[in-house]
């Protein structure tokens, strides 16, 4: 790892000048310059110092972050189709069971359903791209069509489907994840 490096990213990201940390540190700015180029490298104590400062802790300080990805292509979708269910449903961001929520395309046919999810913690979003769907929340029904939104607290047993004659698409997401 490159420490001085790191050093410099945090700094300029927390933005402090190199006197403005030294100050805070009782350094001088041109150690600070040193450290920041690799000329001389710091005690633990000074390193120690140095990452408090900082406002991280030396996890997050030696944590070399991977390139995150950020965007999915649909080649990248997951997909699954249930016949008996007239629906199929794409997982939108690969491994997301792994994350705090999952978001999924489903495609109800006319006539189809999700699958009935029990009482569980979390709490789940939707929004219909086309058709018009029901949710069965509880023993309550309700409509959402086209560019409307749903918001439930997932504490009830509860599905959705496709009272329409064409093909209903929404996107939906829950947290944490359940599909």
């Amino acid at each position: 790892m490159d420490i001085g490096h790191r050093m410099k990213e945090l700094r300029i990201l927390y933005g402090l000048t190199q006197q403005e940390l030294a100050d805070r540190l009782e350094l001088s700015k041109g150690f600070i310059s040193q450290l920041e180029r690799n000329l001389t490298t710091p005690s633990i104590g000074t390193l120690l110092d140095i990452i408090q400062c900082l406002g991280i802790t030396p996890a997050e300080f030696f944590t070399e972050d991977e390139p995150e990805q950020l965007v999915f292509t649909n080649e990248e979708y997951f997909e699954k189709v249930c016949e008996e269910r007239d629906s199929c449903i794409e997982w939108l961001i690969p491994n997301a069971q792994s994350n705090r929520m999952e978001p999924v395309r489903l495609t109800l046919h006319p006539g189809g359903r999700s699958d009935i999810y029990l009482p569980h913690e979390g709490e789940e979003f939707g929004y219909v791209l086309k058709g018009t769907i029901r949710i069965i929340y509880g023993s309550k029904t309700h409509t959402a069509r086209q560019g409307e939104a749903f918001y439930l607290k997932s504490s009830k047993k509860h599905y959705i489907e496709n009272i329409g004659k064409k093909d209903a698409v929404l996107i939906w997401v829950t947290t944490p994840p359940s599909f």
